[in-house]
């Protein structure tokens, strides 16, 4: 292999941005990430205030709707990631979620909108998600090489989290000035920018490694069955199951405490969106600046993620639930980035995107069954208790995690960190 056909390895949490196309893409989805959050805002501020008389099983089934079709096109998404072009795939789903919110800022603003028109939108949307998020994810792997792949992994959930931390507080913003119509449009307007950035990657300097195939391999339970053989990524997928179906609810945990219990308007609703929003940018940060992820970590971010949730779902005030949101960020981000960096790191090239697809659909698609139980529970006997739940799945999942250290050291690594990196072939590289 040619030196100067692969990036020679850097220090620093931000060393994957000397890669130029890496550096480009990263431009482009940042402004689509803010986009995004807007857009998640604005459908749930919608729902709960102006469609609903602040129903949170409302903004459950919302939520089922947006991340329900993770499940359903399961055996089709990972597929995809693995076999079509992942660059032309990202642009098209890219191309067809800015329309989308298109519709729906234009159907708001001329005040046409009902509350079954955002569940279409939202499960339309879910369906091109369901295509897009495995696609974009392990494209990554496409723009990097595998020595920089960890790092470029934490530091596009540094993107998406740094715009969790604008976007809501754009939205809210934009809310207060322009009716909720105005952040869809908002957020359609920011697909420009990862399209043209998509474009101008230089085709020719992607890796190929993730895109080889692999005969018997080519179909979903093959993706299935490489996660059963392996007990260090059946023990992740129960931890995923555990706290993707009822701790991830943060739409709803924080709308119905911003709303039922403290009585605030959309402003601190995207404030309290934006505060935890700045501990999954410290988080994402944190995991950036490391070579490479463990289970320990994964471990410590379940019990964090956990023992934060229970103390915030008992704060008194507005600004001590906020603050408390600040530790449950870095705990979610650390365990969403320690998860995702394992699965990608120590899988087969070929078989990444449908891992990768598993893995989503899990952490995502089991909202279609938590986000109502959350909503449900927040209804009948208050968002507190709403919380508590994802709490108690948070130290349960933490349990799993410490157990799976303790106990199966004997046929299953006990740190990623001993593990080596799956090293690219020589025909991964891309042309000096």
């Amino acid at each position: 292999m040619p030196e100067s056909s692969v990036p020679q390895r850097r220090r620093g949490p931000f060393r994957s941005l000397a890669i130029p196309n890496y550096r480009i893409w990263a431009a482009g989805a940042l402004v689509s990430n803010i986009g995004t959050w807007m857009q998640r805002t604005g459908q749930d501020w919608l729902v709960l205030t102006e469609l609903t008389d602040h129903s949170a099983s409302a903004v459950g089934i919302l939520m089922a709707f947006q991340f329900g079709p993770q499940l359903l096109f399961l055996p089709w998404s990972g597929l995809a990631a693995d076999r079509l072009n992942r660059r032309r795939l990202v642009m098209t789903t890219q191309a067809a979620l800015g329309l989308l919110a298109l519709g729906l800022g234009l159907l708001t603003i001329s005040g046409a909108v009902q509350l079954w028109h955002v569940y279409v939108f939202a499960f339309l949307s879910g369906s091109v998600a369901a295509f897009d998020a495995p696609a974009r994810q392990t494209f990554v792997s496409d723009l990097v090489d595998e020595q920089h792949l960890a790092n470029a992994v934490g530091l596009n959930s540094t993107s998406f989290n740094a715009a969790r931390m604008v976007g809501p507080a754009v939205a809210g913003a934009s809310i207060a000035a322009w009716g909720t119509g105005g952040a869809f449009l908002l957020n359609a307007a920011s697909f420009v920018a990862v399209l043209c950035s998509l474009f101008a990657i230089r085709e020719d300097r992607l890796f190929a490694g993730g895109r080889r195939r692999s005969a018997g391999s080519g179909d979903l339970l093959a993706g299935f069955r490489y996660i059963w053989a392996r007990a260090d990524l059946r023990a992740i997928m129960a931890m995923l199951v555990l706290i993707g179906t009822f701790g991830m609810n943060f739409p709803i945990f924080i709308s119905t405490m911003s709303v039922t219990v403290f009585g605030m308007g959309a402003g601190r609703y995207g404030l309290l969106t934006s505060m935890m929003a700045i501990g999954t940018v410290c988080g994402a940060l944190l995991a950036a600046g490391r070579d490479r992820p463990t289970m320990r970590t994964l471990a410590i971010g379940a019990t964090m993620f956990g023992v934060g949730l229970a103390l915030a779902g008992v704060m008194p005030g507005f600004w001590l639930f906020g603050a408390m949101l600040l530790p449950v960020g870095v705990a979610a981000l650390t365990f969403a980035n320690t998860s995702n960096s394992i699965m990608q790191l120590t899988t087969e090239p070929e078989m990444r995107g449908r891992v990768v697809a598993i893995r989503l659909a899990t952490m995502s698609g089991l909202t279609l069954v938590g986000a109502p139980i959350a909503g449900a529970v927040a209804d009948h006997f208050g968002p507190r208790w709403a919380i508590a739940l994802g709490a108690l799945a948070g130290l349960v999942a933490s349990a799993i995690g410490w157990r799976h250290l303790a106990t199966e050291r004997a046929i299953a690594p006990p740190a990623i960190a001993d593990l080596p990196l799956l090293a690219p072939k020589e025909d991964d590289a891309p042309p000096a």
